[in-house]
């Protein structure tokens, strides 16, 4: 596999305010890469860079063997680039907004707009002002703006932002068609659920790059095992549970506690470290780790 993404040391400040630092990482040919992080992370100052519309106060980056910086127009023009605010005209139909777009890509040939209209199954509205559009279609066609060009790297920000859950494993049933065709996916998300289907994982915080690998080694990492402890009263076993040297981390999970403990903590020690705060215990089960639990210890 080639490089499709490379940064080195990748850095840029505001005045005084940090919101990209020295962030290094590469990306592969082929791949379904996430950007995991909540809002004002970097993800979007990185992208920014990645795109040449940023400079980099420091480090550098290039896509697709272009630098960023100086190759920028180069860059934008093999890119597909959806943002993550829907970037159409209201007033004008799908196929015209499609049309309108394959026109600043250099896309000449009428037939590639009615083929990406069929190939994400937006036919039917073709005709339709995208004002009318529900936002699960407005999706699907701010994807087909950014395919319409047939770039290498397909860069998505942030795309399932405000649309229900069936739109989302739509949408992503679309990324991975797209990904069995060649195409390199980076995409920005919130989701935990959403990061769970990339095959690498950069997860951001405060513009670090705290981790760079699969959900499934990330996961493996945690320090210690997770459990699931219900318990009455809750805030109680909460507040005994922090002060104990073997707890890494423990917070609320619906009407339980979810706790990451020292590697060699027991279900016995859980139990006499609540129950000796004169809580009573329901359960302790241990429970697989997720990507949030990643996260938090890492953002911890």
């Amino acid at each position: 596999m080639s490089a499709v993404i490379v940064t080195e040391h990748l850095t840029r400040r505001f005045g005084d305010f940090v919101a990209v630092d020295d962030v290094s990482l590469t990306v592969e040919s082929g791949q379904v890469v996430g950007c995991l992080g909540p809002n004002g992370s970097g993800k979007t100052t990185t992208i920014r860079m990645l795109l040449g519309l940023l400079r980099p106060s420091a480090g550098k980056a290039s896509v697709l063997g272009f630098d960023c910086t100086r190759q920028a127009e180069i860059v934008r023009a093999r890119v597909g680039y959806m943002s993550q605010k829907f970037s159409l005209y209201q007033e004008l139909t799908a196929r015209e907004n499609l049309a309108f777009y394959a026109g600043l890509y250099g896309v000449t040939d009428p037939q590639r707009v009615i083929g990406i209209l069929a190939e994400l199954d937006l036919t039917s509205v073709a005709e339709l002002p995208v004002q009318t559009l529900s936002a699960g279609w407005k999706q699907r066609l701010a994807l087909a703006t950014a395919l319409v060009h047939r770039p290498n790297l397909l860069i998505l920000d942030e795309p399932t932002s405000g649309v229900d859950p069936v739109a989302r494993r739509t949408f992503w049933d679309l990324i991975y068609d797209r990904v069995s065709q060649g195409i390199t996916v980076l995409v920005t998300t919130h989701y935990m659920d959403e990061a769970e289907y990339c095959e690498r994982l950069a997860v951001m915080r405060s513009g670090r790059l705290l981790a760079w690998d699969s959900p499934a080694v990330l996961k493996a990492r945690l320090p210690g095992p997770v459990w699931q402890v219900t318990a009455e009263p809750l805030e109680v076993a909460l507040a005994a549970l922090q002060d104990r040297p073997e707890v890494l981390r423990v917070g609320l999970d619906s009407d339980a506690l979810r706790v990451i403990t020292q590697p060699e903590t027991t279900v016995a020690d859980l139990q006499h470290a609540i129950t000796s705060a004169g809580v009573a215990v329901s359960r302790i089960s241990p429970v697989r780790p997720t990507l949030e639990d990643v996260f938090l210890m890492l953002a911890g």
